[in-house]
């Protein structure tokens, strides 16, 4: 296959060359971002280590990943338990999962770690791409692996609490009640059933599930 491949481009060679020697089939290149013979630019971007080449978007080589980046590298920083590239306003202020890039994106199952698109820290921990995450909050606000809110719902809690006062149960709801758990506390709580939500007596989130059968309260039958 080799000698073909030489033939190959000895045969170019033959017939006239086209441009410069780095067209021709069959030579040995080194990686590098312009050709020796012309200065002919691969790339405007590229890495020696990754032997990358690009357009410039600010790409930077970040040694603990890896791999290279799109940058600015100012607006980055590698945390080093969740072994991968962060924006800097996470810095100090998000939760670290041991090596929680090293799985694919919940939403898409893409790889998280490699991939292009900039990984969003939900609440929890868990990783999204950030274009999977403002899909997802299209749909939802839980993160789709433990549930937890995906972001601060305090705002709409209080104004379900509104909704929930203004809204009573038939009579014969009125004095049911029900055992919850808690999808953001994790805590256990036993409330009066509404249909609207059911809020955590703990963390007073709505974020919750039913967690046992309807009950009247002793009090009241």
């Amino acid at each position: 296959m080799a000698a073909a491949v030489r033939e190959d481009g000895a045969r170019g060679r033959g017939r006239g060359r086209r441009g410069c020697e780095h067209y021709d089939r069959g030579c040995l290149l080194k990686a590098q971002q312009t050709c020796e013979e012309c200065s002919t630019l691969f790339g405007e971007y590229y890495c020696n280590i990754c032997h990358l080449f690009d357009k410039d978007k600010k790409q930077y080589h970040c040694e603990n990943c890896g791999i290279c980046r799109i940058g600015p590298k100012e607006d980055f920083f590698h945390c080093l338990k969740c072994n991968l590239c962060l924006a800097m306003n996470l810095q100090g202020k998000h939760k670290c999962i041991e090596n929680v890039s090293r799985q694919n994106c919940p939403i898409c199952l893409e790889d998280i770690h490699t991939s292009r698109v900039v990984a969003h820290v939900l609440p929890c921990g868990h990783l999204l791409h950030r274009t999977c995450y403002e899909e997802m909050l299209k749909e939802g606000y839980r993160c789709p692996l433990c549930m937890h809110s995906a972001l601060d719902m305090t705002r709409y809690w209080r104004q379900l609490d509104d909704e929930v006062a203004q809204t009573p149960m038939p009579s014969e709801y009125q004095n049911m009640t029900v055992d919850i758990l808690c999808n953001d506390c994790n805590g256990r709580s036993t409330v009066q059933f509404h249909i609207l939500g059911m809020k955590c007596k703990i963390c007073e989130s709505y974020n919750t599930a039913q967690a046992g059968g309807r009950r009247v309260s002793l009090d009241q039958q």
